[in-house]
């Protein structure tokens, strides 16, 4: 066995042994010796591994399989500006805690700043967006039980974020040849090492929180701490974005973002879970400084809560909400296809143990005004940068992770940007996902934005609207992708109702509509609170 497989070998069996069950792979030359192992740890049944030609796409299949299965998943590129394109998913994964574990291939050291072919600095190439680096080659010293300990120093590192370890491989990089030091060691025959467990969150204390009082809990983004229970102990109204976690049970209130501008001047204490994202309201609101801020901290430990709940408060804002949902209906039934209306669709086919993924831009807006669940379902949006790279990506990962039948509702150019998330090969396992793509030809959240105002009219449509005129069954077609165009709020349910694998519903819209919608809404809203 030479230096370059043994080592790919022991780094592959040692992450195994560190929990890992996933990995993705995209092809190259100088990762082959990582391509070998992971694909012989695939036959053997220790690890299922994913291969997509695509490094963007394969980072965010990686981050959606980690986000949904809590457990690191390592992605695999081999040199060059494939590392590079990595990028977005580590970014992601630092500002969300993912558990993803970067694995580039590299040149040896002394071949690095000589021109040699597809070589760039990639030491330290995401700076501090990872938690771990390391540069790593099978001159380690030590060898095999230094190759092992900083496997499991980069997954004890990586608890609650993405690590990188650079792999310098040399020729030959398939196997054969060289010296042959034995076989990995396996468990089996090699004491378990210690693991270096470091990073992760401290255990805080809190002091009890009285309950009553003119509060509010903001459940924002992953919010670790039990928002729910901590708001029905205090007899609170809960604002509970989507993926929150939180968003269910009988003080989640569904539009917080349009009741904000009534009823947020009597708010005096704001307890938050999680990153709020979504909402200029809620900025606005945890940026006063008339309020107590109560920020909970991300160890998914919670404060006492003592006294009585005062029912007044909450009740007000729960008669409120319901008042508003009714008007919402009232407005939407009257309008023809909406990502607002298909919003509440998809969330409405979910069931508590299912799985949705949701873009950001308008999808995860859309859905925050759709009514709470009893029970929420696993939801997952990319919101620790909040950008629309790898939607689908994520999604095909997740579901892959969760297993039962699982649903994303993205808007066409968030489809459109990771529109490689399809491009699946004919041996790669295959989700069961239903991708609803609200195709408004163009960027509908600008129409809602400063820039949509009338005024700008005559820029608008093509700096922000960029319309692009695809036709998204004909890209379906190409990667073999199911595919079928629901032209009704009935046509919808029914798809939501059928069919399985991974399939493509588009439903299509009229963004021209949609700003005065908005006012439309925020109107009747008003009127229904007087």
């Amino acid at each position: 066995m030479n230096p370059s497989t043994a080592l790919a070998t022991v780094v592959v069996d040692e992450l195994v042994r560190g929990g890992v069950r996933e990995a993705v792979l995209c092809p190259g030359s100088r990762n082959a010796p990582l391509s070998f192992a992971l694909h012989d740890a695939d036959k053997a049944g220790r690890l299922r591994l994913h291969v997509r030609i695509d490094e963007r796409t394969a980072g965010f299949l990686a981050l959606g399989l980690a986000k949904a299965s809590g457990l690191a998943v390592p992605v695999v590129t081999t040199s060059g500006t494939a590392a590079v394109n990595l990028h977005p998913a580590v970014v992601e994964a630092d500002y969300s805690r993912v558990r993803l574990v970067v694995l580039t291939a590299d040149r040896p050291e002394e071949m690095r700043g000589t021109g040699a072919n597809q070589t760039i600095d990639q030491v330290r190439l995401y700076g501090g967006s990872v938690r771990f680096f390391y540069d790593l080659s099978a001159d380690t010293a030590g060898t095999e039980s230094r190759w092992r300990t900083l496997v499991d120093r980069a997954l004890g590192h990586g608890t609650d974020g993405p690590v990188h370890l650079n792999i310098a491989f040399r020729e030959p990089l398939t196997p054969g040849g060289g010296t042959d030091p034995g076989p990995p060691v396996s468990p089996e025959s090699e004491p378990e090492l210690p693991r270096v467990v470091t990073g992760g969150r401290q255990a805080w204390g809190y002091l009890p929180l009285a309950a009553g009082g003119r509060t509010v809990v903001v459940a924002g983004d992953q919010a670790l701490a039990d928002a729910r229970g901590l708001a029905e102990a205090g007899g609170w109204p809960l604002l509970a974005e989507p993926s929150s976690g939180a968003r269910g049970g009988p003080n989640a209130v569904g539009t917080y973002r349009l009741l904000l501008e009534h009823l947020g001047g009597d708010i005096e204490r704001v307890v938050v879970a999680g990153r709020a994202t979504l909402s200029r309201p809620v900025t606005e609101l945890l940026a006063r400084d008339d309020i107590e801020l109560f920020p909970l901290r991300d160890d998914a430990r919670t404060p006492q809560v003592t006294g009585v709940g005062d029912g007044a408060w909450l009740a007000g804002w729960c008669e409120a909400d319901r008042s508003a949902r009714s008007a919402i209906r009232g407005v939407l039934d009257a309008e023809p296809l909406t990502g607002l209306a298909v919003a509440r669709e998809v969330a409405g086919a979910v069931p508590a143990t299912g799985l949705l993924v949701a873009g950001s831009s308008s999808a995860v807006r859309d859905l925050d005004l759709a009514d709470p669940w009893d029970e929420p379902p696993l939801v997952l949006a990319n919101r620790g940068a909040s950008g629309i790279d790898g939607t689908v990506s994520t999604a095909v990962g997740a579901a892959l992770a969760h297993g039962a039948p699982a649903y994303a509702l993205v808007g066409d150019l968030t489809f459109l940007h990771d529109s490689t998330g399809l491009v699946i090969g004919p041996d790669e396992p295959r989700p069961d996902l239903t991708v609803v793509v609200v195709n408004d030809d163009g960027g509908g959240l600008f129409t809602l934005l400063e820039q949509g105002a009338p005024e700008h009219a005559a820029a608008f449509e093509r700096v922000f609207g960029t319309p692009h005129g695809v036709d998204l069954e004909r890209w379906c077609t190409a990667t073999s992708t199911a595919y079928v165009r629901a032209d009704s709020l009935e046509d919808l349910r029914e798809q939501l109702r059928r069919g399985s694998g991974l399939r493509v519903v588009e439903a299509r819209t009229d963004r021209s509509r949609t700003r005065d919608l908005h006012a439309r809404l925020r109107a009747a809203v008003a009127r229904a609170l007087v």
